[in-house]
């Protein structure tokens, strides 16, 4: 089979594209981000690698704008979510140009997902190595979205959804956990989510509110207070459970 991983053109026997896979393997070993959809926000949560001791870590960010309504998140290789999403920030502000009206979120997944599929059928070229969640707030219903889309070019939309390391047990957790709430609640969703398999603190997490105003970093002491009014309820939940009850 290794023959059939030599060229991006060429179909496996069972009809695998093998560097297709291999990129989707670049996603699975990128840092875990979550996003979460509620009724008036949608929440960016994704997982921070400490930075060097010399490095300014205000320029190592994994959730950015593309436009002043619509953010994006990935996992996997960070140079290639550079050039993807520098590409998308241009076609957001040429459809404004050209059409006077800012691009929906569906539209510029379907271009980013495009752009993705573009890539798995051209020689002399290789998959993007990254999935991408893409939120934010249609200009005309003003209704929030979440949108994800991977290195094979395919998206959709969802409630709530994790890629990268672990996003099997973060999407496990927020089936079982999920509702759609509003403001500080949904974003407690998100930090619970992906605190399930990072360790806790403000450090290592990346946190942002897209919200019908825009987007708002959140700054490490909130995502810590956060985090530690998570762990509170946690193990009051536990003493609640060990606790003997009445009837006993």
């Amino acid at each position: 089979m290794a023959r059939y991983d030599r060229a991006i053109t060429v179909f496996s026997p069972d009809g695998h594209l093998f560097q297709v896979e291999y990129a989707l393997e670049a996603v699975r070993k990128g840092n875990a981000a979550v996003g979460v959809r509620g009724v008036d926000a949608v929440v960016l949560a994704v997982e921070k690698k400490s930075a060097a001791k010399l490095q300014d870590s205000r320029s190592v960010k994994k959730i950015v704008n593309l436009d002043t309504h619509i953010a994006l998140a990935c996992a996997g290789l960070k140079a290639d979510a550079r050039v993807l999403i520098n590409k998308a920030r241009v076609e957001c502000q040429s459809h404004k140009l050209t059409l006077e009206d800012p691009v929906t979120v569906e539209y510029i997944t379907r271009y980013i997902a495009g752009l993705q599929q573009k890539y798995t059928q051209s020689g002399g070229v290789r998959p993007f190595g990254l999935s991408t969640l893409i939120v934010g707030f249609d200009p005309y219903t003003n209704v929030p979205a979440l949108y994800q889309t991977d290195p094979s070019g395919t998206f959709s939309a969802w409630k709530a959804n994790a890629t990268g390391r672990n996003s099997n047990s973060i999407r496990e957790f927020l089936e079982k956990n999920y509702k759609e709430t509003s403001g500080q609640e949904t974003v407690k969703l998100a930090i619970r989510a992906l605190l399930e398999v990072v360790e806790s603190g403000g450090k290592n997490l990346e946190v942002a509110v897209m919200t019908k105003e825009g987007l708002r970093q959140l700054e490490e002491a909130e995502i810590d207070a956060i985090a530690a009014e998570i762990e509170a309820e946690k193990a009051a939940a536990e003493a609640a459970k060990k606790a003997p009850s009445r009837d006993s």
